[in-house]
């Protein structure tokens, strides 16, 4: 049951430090923003993932820090706030908005840390099998902030939706022009072979570089591939199988600029990961090819999305590394992502200037 319903006046958001959960937590980001019209909100993120909220009219203030600040340094950003709401989870998030003296504090009884918190709720959206999208509106559900039992509401959808900022579309057509792709008639199409997460959750790098050359010669498709810098050698593996040779964006660009550069693709073909969720919330339409996740709790939450899941017998494991044969991935065949990209090629999408 939800708590007697709260009215803070300033209220502070811890976000996530991963790009696809701060995706996924937008829609309890968009339902703070609508139902606290008249408070002042602002969010406390990493660095590397600010530029997924730029400019999207979600918070009044971003408060960004990195891995070298102290805590003491992170604590006198925080003054002033009257609620605290933890859409991260670690022990530390509870401990930082305690000693800022934040009176309530809002999130999960999870990691140990429900001494320091006021108000808590309990995980349920894995024993329902639902997305974990809905993970963060049931918390504010379940705390009070909202009176929407967002679990049984049917009429309620979720609105995960970002859209470019300016600075990324300008420098994404720098980029592009820079490269000489000028002709907005040729096909974008984004391939992201990596995952932070770990090499059970990459489809083989070689499939990816035949697909890509499929791709391009059947469709004189421009094929840029995205990821991290320290995703680079996944890029330059998969780039010496091809014969046509893709456009390497990989560790060269910053967030909003990579957000600019997916909203230009024509289908935007990845693993599940960051780059999955940011298509999703563009509206990008994507292939999506899993083996040791779920992707039912943390597939792409888009109705443009293909999702390619063999549900072999050790499926999903949520491992990082395969212990056998990564047959989950083995089963997958090129021709088999390639016959559902050409689908999503078929659809044309609105032009967006460059």
């Amino acid at each position: 049951m939800a708590k007697h319903p709260l009215r803070p006046q300033r209220i502070l958001i811890r976000g996530t430090n991963w790009i696809g959960d701060t995706v996924m937590s937008l829609a309890a980001f968009r339902e703070l923003r609508r139902i606290h019209s008249e408070a002042r909100i602002a969010v406390l993120v990493k660095d590397w993932v600010a530029g997924v909220l730029s400019e999207q009219g979600l918070a009044d203030e971003i408060i960004t820090f990195g891995n070298r600040e102290s805590g003491l340094e992170n604590r006198k950003k925080l003054k002033g706030f009257d609620t605290a709401v933890l859409f991260q989870n670690a022990f530390r998030a509870a401990l930082l908005v305690r000693l800022a003296g934040i009176p309530e504090r809002i999130g999960y009884r999870t990691d140990g840390r429900s001494l320091l918190l006021t108000r808590k709720a309990d995980p349920r959206i894995r024993d329902l099998g639902r997305h974990q999208v809905y993970y963060y509106l049931d918390l504010l559900y379940q705390t009070g902030l909202s009176s929407i039992d967002y679990l049984n509401d049917t009429s309620f959808q979720p609105d995960i939706s970002i859209r470019p900022t300016r600075h990324g579309l300008l420098r994404a057509g720098e980029i592009l022009r820079s490269e000489g792709i000028e002709d907005t008639s040729r096909p974008l199409v984004g391939i992201n072979p990596g995952a932070f997460f770990g090499p059970a959750k990459r489809w083989l790098t070689e499939r990816y570089g035949q697909l890509a050359d499929l791709i391009s010669s059947r469709h004189d498709a421009v094929v840029i591939v995205f990821g991290s810098a320290n995703e680079l050698p996944i890029a330059e593996e998969m780039a010496s199988v091809m014969k046509r040779k893709p456009l390497i964006l990989t560790g060269k660009t910053d967030l909003e600029t990579y957000i600019a550069l997916i909203s230009l693709s024509r289908v935007f073909i990845t693993n599940d990961s960051g780059p999955m969720h940011l298509a999703a919330a563009l509206d990008i339409p994507q292939v999506a090819i899993f083996g040791s996740t779920d992707e039912i709790a943390t597939g792409p939450f888009s109705s443009r999305a293909t999702v390619i899941h063999k549900h072999v017998e050790c499926s999903p494991c949520l491992r990082r590394e395969c212990p056998i044969d990564l047959r989950c991935f083995t089963s997958i065949g090129v021709d088999e992502v390639l016959a559902e990209v050409e689908k999503k090629l078929q659809i044309r999408t609105p032009e967006s200037s460059i």
